[in-house]
């Protein structure tokens, strides 16, 4: 009996111990993936901040800027993309509304945005842009990948439509969250006019006509979970300049934006709460079941073997009957 019990425990310490990696290295790829119908909105705003009066084409100072961005998955192209490419992946259509301090609109910048589910690699594909331009990607952009390390990644910005090193500087507690801390700085770069301006008659094309220049710097930071690789927190100290052309006075340089952009607190508190919940389905496949079920297959092998050590130890002879044998006698 013991023996086979012994048997028994053996099986289910193999049968654990075995799925221990199959859960971290199989089912966790497979299983950790965004949704490719994911809605989001996010507000930010600049409080207080500059902004470019166009009727008068001076700067003015600003009570406040906000800044909505908008995310929605689409399911119908991810199924079209992944049938052409084989990969799982993502489409996300965002939109970047800028508004002024009376709601009207400041800028707005569209994007699609095409990337693999569980990695966030970029995968090309036919209508990946940024405001109607095609663009291919590098780097990643909006999020991380799950399991973020400590290191510098590349990060794609869409206002000069390539990619630059996003560098990690130290882990912090943000709301009682351990997050990884990430700074990109972009130079005075040139950049395109978004083709939808807040004065009619006036296009990129227009302004290029003029000899007047758009200039753009940035620095980016981002509080990342480093297991789910969503960023809880991101703030932009956000510059915009207009340079040189008839439409500048003087042909100098006018600020058309700067402020320093950071998350609304009721979406900071939401998307930490978000997370918070993510976080632990992702740790339950790649920390507490494998750890887990590698523990259980160690008691339950070691429990195995004594029970077998159990079965095979000698049986003490049995004792010899009490009292002699009795002889018959003539």
């Amino acid at each position: 009996m013991r023996r086979t019990a012994s048997l028994v425990l053996l099986g289910f310490a193999v049968f654990f111990t075995a799925l221990s990696p199959l859960l971290r290295w199989y089912a966790f790829p497979r299983l950790a993936k965004i949704p490719a119908g994911q809605y989001q909105t996010m507000v930010l705003e600049a409080q207080p901040a500059t902004l470019l009066d166009y009727g008068t084409m001076k700067a003015r100072q600003v009570p406040r800027v906000t800044i909505v961005q908008t995310l929605k998955g689409d399911v119908a192209e991810a199924r079209r993309v992944k049938t052409a490419t084989g990969r799982s992946v993502v489409v996300w259509d965002t939109l970047s509304y800028v508004a002024g301090p009376d709601g009207k609109m400041v800028s707005e910048i569209p994007e699609r945005y095409v990337f693999d589910a569980h990695s966030q690699e970029p995968v090309h594909a036919a209508g990946e842009m940024v405001d109607g331009d095609p663009v291919r990607r590098t780097g990643i952009e909006y999020k991380w990948p799950f399991l973020t390390q400590k290191r510098d990644y590349a990060y794609f910005d869409p206002q000069t439509r390539a990619a630059a090193p996003i560098h990690y500087k130290g882990t912090r507690t943000f709301h009682g969250l351990e997050v990884y801390y990430f700074e990109q700085t972009i130079p005075w770069t040139k950049v395109p006019l978004p083709k939808k301006m807040p004065v009619q008659g006036i296009t990129p094309e227009t302004v290029a006509k003029t000899g007047t220049t758009r200039w753009y710097s940035t620095t980016r930071m981002f509080w990342v979970d480093p297991v789910t690789g969503a960023p809880v927190n991101g703030e932009e100290i956000h510059k915009e300049e207009l340079r040189g052309g008839q439409l500048v006075p003087g042909g100098g340089t006018v600020t058309a934006f700067a402020g320093h952009v950071k998350m609304r607190a009721d979406y900071v508190d939401a998307t930490v709460a978000l997370v918070s919940s993510q976080r632990t389905l992702v740790l339950l496949l790649t920390s507490y079941l494998p750890w887990g079920f590698l523990a259980l297959g160690a008691a339950l092998l070691a429990l195995g073997l004594l029970l077998e050590a159990r079965a095979r130890r000698p049986r003490p002879a049995a004792a010899p009957p009490s009292g002699g044998v009795v002889s018959g006698g003539s």
